[in-house]
């Protein structure tokens, strides 16, 4: 009878699915107007935005980072603010800070950037850690506090940073503790032959897509409310689970080897927003209802800043992208 039920409510979710998705597929398709040969920096995107997480991207200079937000603002009725940050940052330039008012004797509320439903957070990794500091608090607590007053951030808000991954003097990486407050660490590569000959092209005859508003805020909210929907059978929780602990304890899945190569393994957190990355995943493919492959598909990008590398690791080169495809390997498919 409970089977009988859940094919039914299956049903149902599949059809408001097909109804709700719409919004999102429209989203999507106009900022790939704009943003040619990067289709899996986009899903990225609006996986973070259908989830409630930020994204961090990472990448060499000129593959659009900057471009994709700038365009997902353009595209949706919101506010949109970049912090470009730097060495002399301070957090007030970034959260706001209390300006003394002569004529009125008193002191008054100046907002800072943060406060904008999209932000771009440009080479997150050249400020101070005070300044990354009070960026990812108010990531995570969706609220900022000046002076006495506390106040709530835009909803939606959704942060996403850019880090350059080949230029590192004279800048500060992020902790790992803080690297964790990032729902999605995405590897941004270089454009297909085919897609840079467009952009190319398109650079040169300014002929670039103008971007439209083509989704509200309360379109993309509403799209959130049926994400929860999509169903998650105890079988792919367990999945989730499994692959978590066997960034913990390799040796228990057969995976010996990698025990010396793994310093820590992924938090809670990172089982969560494997879960909701995949839930999402699905939406984005009009599924009711999570399998194998969507948890499979977001692995890296959820898993990737959350693994700890030993020295091992690195004297050897492999990084956690090669440990993760070990993982998936060795974890029973449900």
């Amino acid at each position: 009878m409970q089977t009988e039920t859940t094919s039914l409510d299956i049903k149902q979710i599949s059809q408001e699915i097909e109804r709700e998705s719409h919004a999102i597929h429209r989203l999507s398709t106009e900022i790939n107007k704009k943003v040619i040969g990067q289709e899996k920096m986009v899903e990225s995107l609006l996986i973070g935005l259908l989830a409630n997480g930020h994204i961090l991207l990472e990448g060499v200079p000129g593959l659009a980072k900057t471009l994709v937000i700038k365009t997902l603002s353009d595209a949706v009725d919101g506010a949109f603010s970049r912090i470009q940050f730097t060495p002399d940052l301070l957090p007030a330039d970034v959260v706001g800070t209390l300006i003394y008012n002569i004529k009125e004797n008193d002191f008054k509320i100046k907002k800072g950037p943060i406060f904008a439903n999209f932000v771009l957070a440009d080479e997150i990794n050249r400020s101070p850690a005070k300044v990354q500091s009070a960026l990812l608090e108010a990531m995570q607590e969706k609220q900022v506090t000046i002076g006495d007053e506390t106040y709530k951030l835009e909803n939606p808000f959704l942060v996403l940073a850019t880090q350059n991954p080949v230029e590192q003097e004279g800048t500060y990486p992020l902790p790992e503790a803080q690297v964790d407050r990032f729902m999605l660490k995405t590897v941004i590569t270089y454009p297909s032959r085919e897609a840079e000959q467009m952009v190319l092209r398109n650079s040169i005859d300014d002929t670039f897509h103008k971007v439209e508003k083509v989704i509200s805020l309360q379109e993309i909210l509403s799209s959130r409310d049926m994400v929860k929907k999509v169903y998650m059978d105890q079988k792919i929780e367990k999945y989730i689970l499994d692959i978590i602990s066997a960034t913990r304890n390799p040796e228990e899945f057969g995976l010996s080897k990698l025990k010396p190569l793994i310093s820590f393994g992924a938090s809670p957190r990172g089982s969560i927003n494997l879960a909701l990355a995949a839930r999402v995943y699905a939406f984005l493919r009009r599924r009711a209802y999570v399998i194998p492959e969507d948890v499979r598909a977001m692995s890296k990008d959820v898993l990737r800043h959350r693994i700890g590398l030993s020295y091992e690791a690195e004297a050897e080169s492999i990084n956690a992208d090669q440990i993760i495809d070990e993982i998936l390997n060795a974890v029973p498919i449900p």
